[in-house]
């Protein structure tokens, strides 16, 4: 009985396989040479293709203001994260000068579309040193909302560089 529901199971998987299929050839761009190691195409979504949408129009999610203003100002610090569709920055852990026993961590969302104080959300997490290591301090909220209004300023600024150039 094993045998005949074996043999019926090829059967079936054999006649199922009898078309002349061929798997679909990617197509490249002529001037796209690809990658020299996979032979992949190396054409894609650059990080500056994004940043260059600067009207929050098709290109990105969120408002493109906020994430160009909010990349400027975490540009000092080390990225471990960037996730423009969702419109999340997450830095690498970074010790301020004036403080060598602390270090803090970014986690950067942009919430909306459009250029508003409620458009953007920073959490700054912090750790302190003690003698075996990093220990979990909490999260500085002065530090985040300070941020956040560095950040939208940053963001109107961009703005009005924006409009000045578009109107000369």
């Amino acid at each position: 009985m094993k045998r005949f529901i074996l043999l019926s199971s090829l059967a079936i998987l054999t006649a199922c396989s009898g078309g002349n299929f061929s798997s679909p050839q990617p197509t490249q761009d002529p001037e796209d040479t690809g990658s020299f190691l996979t032979g992949r195409s190396t054409s894609g979504i650059s990080l500056s293709d994004l940043t260059n949408n600067l009207g929050g129009g098709a290109g990105l999610p969120v408002n493109a203001l906020l994430w160009r203003a909010a990349l400027d100002v975490t540009s000092i610090l080390p990225i471990d994260d960037v996730d423009a569709f969702s419109g999340s920055i997450v830095t690498e852990w970074y010790s301020l000068p004036n403080k060598p026993n602390e270090r803090i961590k970014l986690a950067i969302f942009v919430l909306d579309r459009e250029l508003r104080s409620d458009g953007i959300r920073v959490v700054v997490y912090v750790q302190e040193q003690n003698g075996s290591g990093w220990q979990d301090a909490g999260i500085d909220q002065s530090l985040g909302i300070k941020l956040e209004e560095l950040i939208l300023t940053r963001a109107r600024e961009i703005r009005a560089a924006t409009a000045l150039q578009t109107s000369e």
